[in-house]
Order: structure tokens, then sequence, then C-alpha cells
């Protein structure tokens, strides 16, 4: 069902600031929306494999600033100060470009079940509603709620699987940057009209800061040795930085600038797939039935609330 706003009191007022929620989409899911969730799932699945490669090959915090120079440096020619959106920006990038890559990152460098941190990743979907629902004040009937309950049920049977029981770190990193991810996906709906690549070149940039401070903290000599790396090293950074920063989560911005949050979040549940079966083949990753049961049940929650929000959609499209 799409996002409905009422004349309720701001709950941002209760913390010194103003939250406010961003318009209803006054667009119908078409073709070419379906093929650019298509090009983003199978970016985005396909990215965990570059960036366990990456984590792999040079130290963790900075394969982060890495990839966040790459992404500033493809993005730079379309930064700017946006009036009234400057600080919303700067917010974006600092989260969605620093704090996202360095928790993230350390989940993979800690993890090696790598597809077990493809079915926690999932909860990024049910962290999302559910901040729609306090933030924008959404209305989600029971069919949503067992969704969101099941995607949740889901990831938890993980912890009855001994191969991703091990995994216990990286599943709670993975968790705290699904939360991030979602916090990240309600302020783009604030940044509607600004250019996707000026968003990304606000990304790049805060995550460059946020990641070199970091970095050579921790990581001194990593990050004196990057003038010597590899370019099979560095490639593996360019497909996270290029195709699943720029292009996929610049596809993500497009979409969230177009329809409603509870739209757009249950779109990205193939990537999930896609990357459970990468690592599995590439990695060597077991597949274990439980495994394979919580990541089912996720995805069967993930599918409900699809389900449900695009018949929402489509007769809300009927009657408009």
């Amino acid at each position: 069902m799409p996002l409905r706003f009422t004349s309720r009191p701001d709950p941002g007022k209760r913390w010194g600031m103003t939250i406010q929620a961003a318009p209803p989409a006054t667009h119908r899911f078409g073709l070419r929306d379906f093929a650019i969730v298509v090009v983003m799932n199978v970016l985005w699945g396909l990215n965990i494999i570059a960036v366990k490669m990456a984590v792999t090959e040079i130290a963790p915090m900075t394969a982060g600033f890495l990839r966040q120079v790459i992404v500033f440096a493809v993005c730079a020619s379309w930064f700017r100060l946006v009036p009234g959106r400057t600080a919303t920006l700067a917010l974006l990038g600092l989260l969605s470009g620093g704090i996202f890559y360095l928790v993230i990152n350390l989940s993979l460098s800690v993890a090696t079940n790598i597809g077990a941190l493809a079915i926690a990743g999932q909860l990024g979907v049910p962290f999302a509603l559910l901040l729609a629902i306090v933030v924008f004040r959404e209305r989600i009937h029971w069919p949503r709620m067992l969704g969101i309950g099941l995607s949740i049920l889901g990831v938890v049977l993980l912890v009855f699987d001994p191969s991703a029981a091990r995994e216990g770190a990286g599943l709670a990193l993975t968790a705290l940057a699904s939360l991030i991810w979602a916090i990240t996906s309600l302020i783009q709906r604030r940044l509607v009209g600004v250019p996707v690549l000026t968003i990304y070149a606000w990304v790049g940039l805060m995550g460059s800061l946020v990641m070199a401070v970091v970095a050579m903290i921790t990581e001194p000599v990593a990050m004196r040795a990057i003038p010597d790396l590899p370019l099979r090293t560095v490639g593996w950074v360019a497909f996270s930085a290029i195709g699943s920063t720029v292009i996929g989560q610049g596809s993500m911005s497009w979409l969230l600038q177009r329809h409603s949050v509870s739209v757009v979040t249950p779109m990205t549940l193939a990537a999930p797939i896609i990357s459970v079966f990468a690592a599995a083949y590439y990695f060597g990753n077991p597949l274990t039935l439980l495994m394979l049961a919580g990541g089912g049940v996720a995805m069967l929650g993930v599918a409900i609330v699809t389900i449900r929000t695009a018949r929402a959609d489509r007769l809300e499209g009927k009657l408009a």
C-alpha cells in the first residue's frame, strides 16, 4: 500500500528537528522500472564476491576508502551544493558512504560463510518498512506485517545452523549495516529532484573522508601500499564502486524518487538470492538444509510484502 500521510504532529519535533514526509509516488511501475530493478539486483548480487575479495586482498578500511575515492572520481563533475538539501546530502553521504561501508566491510572481513551474510542482509527490507511506519506513519495491514515477521524469522533460523552460527560477529554486523541501509533509504526520499550523480558525488566525498580517517588510524601500512596494488585487486574494488554503488545504488536512488519506500525496497530481495548461490559457487560455501530453509522463509516473507504492495499499488492506480 502506498505511503499514507496524515495531519498528525511531526514526530521529529520531539527531538528538536523537523522530519518531513516524502511526497507520495506519482509514477506507476513500468517496464523501464523493472529493467532497472533487474540490473540493480544482478550488480548487488555479484558484488558480495567483489567486496569479499577486496577486503581479503586489501585491509577492509583501506578497501572501503579506495572504493569511495573511485565513486567520487566518477561522479565529481556532478558535485554541487543544493540549496535546502546540502545538509541532507551530507548526512546521506556520512551514513551511506562512510558508516555503512565501515560496518559491511568489517562483517565481510571477519566472516567465511558469505552466503549466511547475504541472507542476513535481507533484514534491510523489514527494517525499512518498520521505519516507514514510524517516520512516515504508513499504514501496513496484517499480511505485510506477517511478511515482515517471516523475513526476520528466516534470518533467526541461521542461528541454529552450525555453519552459519559460527559467523555471529559477521551476522551482527550485517544486521547493523541493514539498519543503516534502511535509514538511508528513507533519507533518499528527502532528495526528490536532486540528480542521482550529485547524490553519489556526495556519497563518494563523505565516504572518502570517513574511511580515510579510519583507515589512516587503523591501517596505515595498507594505506601507504595503495600505489603498489595489482590491477586485479583494484578491479574488484572498481566493480564495487562503479557497478554496485554508482549504477546499483544510483538505480535505487532513482527508483526511490519515483516510488514509495514500500514499493521499491521489497524488489531488492532478488540480490541476496544471487549472492547466496554466487558465494556458494565461487567460495565453496556450504548450502545446508537449515540455511536454505531460513533463506526460503525469509524470501516467503518478502514475497508476501511484495505481492501485497504491488496489488495495493495497482488498485491505487485504477482509483486515481
